[in-house]
């Protein structure tokens, strides 16, 4: 499978099967899609392929230049870079079959929160059900569950979820000190995350979180008046004023690195570029603005109409990023992240995150589901941190989703990036884990070509 496209005045040939990325002129760009028929084993034929291709740019170019550009496209297939086989559907029958170890842990560390956000799914903290804040207890039976259950696995995660993680700070520490305590007894390492609003943040906080946290997540939206619209306190004023400062402070503290601001942009604030942009010229050079996932009956939904001004957006953003990196400014946008030499592992581009399987969520009161986005649908209900997981058939049904589960992935030139996408969405939008979020498919493989662009342009500078 080949995909081609053309963004930020290149010509852009991406091998699916290989990861192989060609950047090339005008006629090997116009020549690659004739010369598919010839890329079936044994059909390889230099003279049928040039005759094929003259045919196809009669007039247009010289012989000369048809040839060598043949030649190019040839040499590329035989070098296994463009057109060439699948080589994972083989190796899904092994991979549905795999054995699996817990690896990661979101602690819902409070079911209870200082701001009331429009678009959060977790209903204020709730999640379809009660506060609560995690004890001590129930959150060191969790870890004593991941050590378990995590088999010859040394690295080990934990994030720090809520709600707001911040309401609950004493047991975060507490926590972090208890999982300390016990790597070296059991050869394991605990890489600990925290996602918070802010509000809480000071600078005894900040101290511990640049000590043991590996990552901070920072929720912020962008300008001030698309965030304050979002996100206002519990008595309807605005938080942008009370959090920017500190997480300026905090960014800075950790060398720019080892964090990100994260927004959700809406219907609401469509040239969500930028927020992007307005964040870094605040300072940030970690950012994550992503697409709000809400039901249409929501007036912030993103709706199909959008979805041309958002794919104009992406390429907008993407354009500012490259020119920001020429003239010596960093900004890391997370959506435009891919690694083109080494990549993820293959179960990672087959499943994704591992939910329901290598992934975790835990409740305030020690309930498991497969992760934070299906907390509170009863359905979901794993089991619990005394029992542990207790039903193996939602863990299965988990195990087996990949990439050739889901019907739409199969010919998706992006499915060894997103890897199917999140279950959530999908199971949210289509009834099925292995269904899929259209509208989020639509722009994640904008944002693919994006990155690739990126790389692409600032290698060629």
């Amino acid at each position: 499978m080949v995909h081609q496209y053309q963004s930020g005045g290149l010509n852009i040939v991406l091998d699916v099967n290989s990861g192989a990325v060609h950047i090339v002129d005008d006629l090997v760009y116009r020549m690659i899609p004739v010369l598919e028929p010839f890329a079936e084993p044994g059909t390889l034929n230099r003279e049928d392929c040039i005759a094929c291709a003259k045919s196809a740019i009669a007039g247009e170019y010289t012989d000369a230049e048809i040839e060598e550009a043949a030649d190019e496209i040839l040499s590329l297939m035989e070098g296994g870079m463009l057109y060439t086989s699948d080589i994972y559907e083989t190796y899904i029958d092994s991979f549905k079959n795999r054995e699996t170890v817990v690896k990661a842990l979101c602690l819902h560390i409070a079911h209870d929160c200082n701001l009331r956000c429009r678009y959060c799914f977790a209903e204020e903290g709730e999640y379809h059900g009660r506060r609560a804040l995690m004890s001590f207890e129930v959150g060191k039976k969790a870890l004593d569950f991941l050590i378990r259950n995590s088999g010859s696995r040394v690295n080990l995660e934990v994030d720090f979820f809520g709600g707001e993680p911040l309401m609950n700070w004493d047991v975060v520490k507490q926590l972090v000190v208890y999982g300390r305590s016990q790597e070296e007894i059991y050869n394991k390492k605990f890489r600990f995350t925290l996602t918070t609003n802010g509000i809480l943040l000071n600078d005894e906080i900040e101290e511990f979180l640049n000590r043991e946290m590996a990552n901070v997540v920072l929720s912020i939206d962008g300008r001030r008046e698309v965030h304050d619209a979002m996100r206002p306190l519990c008595g309807g004023q605005g938080s942008y004023d009370k959090i920017l400062p500190k997480f300026k402070k905090l960014a800075d503290s950790r060398n720019q690195t080892n964090y990100y601001v994260r927004g959700t942009y809406t219907h609401h604030n469509l040239d969500f570029a930028s927020d992007v942009l307005h964040l870094s010229n605040e300072g940030f050079e970690q950012i994550s603005v992503e697409p709000v996932v809400a039901p249409d009956s929501e007036d912030y939904a993103l709706k199909e109409e959008d979805v041309p001004v958002l794919l104009e957006e992406y390429d907008r953003l993407a354009q500012e990023i490259v020119k920001k990196r020429k003239n010596g400014e960093f900004i890391n946008f997370f959506h435009f992240m891919i690694d083109l030499e080494g990549g993820p592992c293959v179960a990672k581009r087959l499943s994704g995150c591992g939910s329901g399987t290598e992934y975790l969520a835990v409740t305030p009161w020690g309930d498991f589901y497969p992760c934070h986005q299906f907390v509170g649908q009863e359905e979901f209900l794993m089991g619990n941190v005394d029992d542990g997981v207790l039903r193996t058939d939602i863990r299965d049904t988990f195990k087996s989703c990949n990439v050739y589960a889901k019907e739409k992935c199969r010919d998706c030139f992006a499915k060894f990036y997103c890897s199917g996408g999140c279950a959530a969405n999908s199971y949210n939008f289509s009834g099925n884990i292995n269904g899929t979020y259209d509208l989020g498919c639509e722009l994640q493989r904008k944002r693919v070509e994006c990155a690739i662009m990126i790389k692409a342009a600032l290698e060629n500078a």
